[in-house]
């Protein structure tokens, strides 16, 4: 080093002025590379490192709530971003790499490669709470028939309409009032009786003014729609693999053979 960086004394071997400078230096490469190498191995183990997942419909309550409550409580270094968008768009996300996952209501036919049946939700629909229907414990379909009914062009909106359409016959409704902007303010002009909104039962966690909710029944009971995860095989972001697994725990998926799950 061209210099001495420990003396010797009585009392044993000690630094110098330099060789102490030249210790806490080493000691700070150490520390930063030791930090670097636990950075790197959390990112890939998935436990750090940015996921971005599609959502398609409200989680301000139910299961799609709870499972990214879940991953944020397992995974708190992970940087979770989300994108809302309807069915068609998140698959096209997935399908560019834009997005990691998927959470979306009803199957898609054209998407062939990962997927996994997750939960139901009930189909339910917001009223103004001085609308006569918000009198029954439950709706029917046939009574929403002569409603102004608000459609919005996110989430799952055009699942809801053909499911209405279908259950009233194949007949449209008589007014449908169509606004290009998210359900918080649809749900605003719920309350200010603009008309009414189907949505799903994960919307119902957050209270609006003026607005109540009704499950809303045909012949058979409450209707529902199915949720589903949709991801690409080939996606190599580390912070896929865990949340996949999330999945799988808790929402089993009972069809598959258990040799190859």
């Amino acid at each position: 080093m061209g210099g001495a960086l420990f003396e010797r004394t009585y009392a044993g071997t000690r630094p110098t002025l330099e060789g102490q400078e030249f210790l806490d230096a080493a000691q700070r490469i150490v520390d930063e590379t030791e930090a670097i190498a636990a950075r790197l191995k959390t990112h890939w183990r998935g436990e750090s490192g940015r996921l971005t997942i599609g959502v398609h419909a409200s989680l301000s309550a139910g299961n799609l709530r709870a499972t990214l409550l879940d991953h944020r409580h397992r995974f708190p270094d992970a940087d979770t971003h989300l994108v809302d968008g309807s069915r068609d768009h998140l698959i096209s996300d997935l399908a560019s790499s834009a997005i990691d996952v998927a959470f979306v209501a009803e199957p898609n036919s054209s998407w062939s490669d990962g997927c996994l049946s997750l939960w139901s939700e009930r189909v339910v629909v917001a009223l103004p709470k001085g609308h006569p229907l918000a009198r029954r414990d439950v709706v029917h379909w046939g009574e929403l028939r002569e409603e102004a009914l608000l459609l919005s062009q996110h989430g799952p909106a055009p699942e809801l309409l053909k499911l209405l359409v279908s259950k009233l016959g194949g007949s449209d409704p008589c007014w449908l009032l169509h606004h290009d902007v998210a359900l918080d303010r649809l749900l605003t002009l719920v309350g200010a009786g603009w008309g009414v909104l189907l949505t799903l039962e994960g919307a119902t966690g957050a209270a609006y003014q003026g607005v109540t909710f009704r499950e809303v029944h045909d012949a058979e009971g409450p209707t529902r729609l199915s949720f589903r995860a949709y991801w690409r095989q080939d996606n190599c972001n580390p912070s896929l693999r865990p949340f996949l697994a999330l999945l799988r725990e808790r929402y089993p998926d009972l069809s598959a053979d258990p040799e190859t799950t």
